[in-house]
């Protein structure tokens, strides 16, 4: 079947008919546009392909409850769907109640570079043992001249406000910086204190 000669309400009707074909066609056809809505978005905890899921619900979303019967065509009503589908995905990940989720720095989970959990800093020391207590104090004293060291005034300024357990939305309004700035500069703080 010539799927490209037919309009978006007649592929429409195919896929009600259960035409997976038709239903392929139309997906592939709007991919485009869902990856154009999704580029001058920002999800916290997310990447592009996230949110372009996101957008290939609102398409899916478009395709299940189109009816011509309201004045408007396929291609509006898609484009309608996709942007509130993302625009609800970003404010919900965006609310205060997801902060401790998308803020996450996990205590279990190696790091990118190997090095040990968190956790295992974490654990209380056996304090009878001056070995261990003078290994750790070297420890700190390595990470705090990196962090003096190795990190920029405002990366330094970020991270205290971050341990202090300030969501990235408080530290962007507090810094007067976007959030995205804020989230890069954690990126580059934790990459920089996990070089040895």
């Amino acid at each position: 079947m010539d799927y490209k000669n037919m309009t978006d309400e007649d592929l429409i009707a195919r896929i009600r008919e259960d035409d997976t074909d038709a239903m392929d066609h139309l997906i592939d056809k709007y991919r485009n546009l869902v990856k154009r809505e999704t580029r001058e978005v920002y999800m916290i905890g997310a990447d592009s392909e996230d949110l372009v899921q996101e957008g290939m619900i609102g398409l899916f979303k478009a395709i299940r409850d189109y009816t011509p019967d309201r004045n408007a065509s396929f291609f509006t009503f898609a484009v309608i769907c996709i942007k509130r589908q993302i625009y609800t995905a970003v404010t919900s990940s965006n609310r205060k109640k997801n902060a401790p989720l998308n803020n996450y720095i996990s205590f279990y989970a190696d790091d990118e570079d190997g090095y040990s959990k968190i956790i295992d800093s974490l654990v209380a020391e056996d304090e009878s043992d001056p070995e261990r207590t003078v290994i750790l104090k070297e420890r700190m004293g390595g990470l705090l001249e990196r962090i003096d060291t190795a990190l920029s005034a405002f990366e330094r300024e970020v991270l205290k406000l971050y341990l202090d357990g300030w969501s990235y939305t408080e530290i962007a309004g507090k810094l007067s910086k976007p959030e995205k700035s804020i989230d890069n500069a954690i990126q580059r703080i934790r990459k920089k204190l996990s070089q040895p």
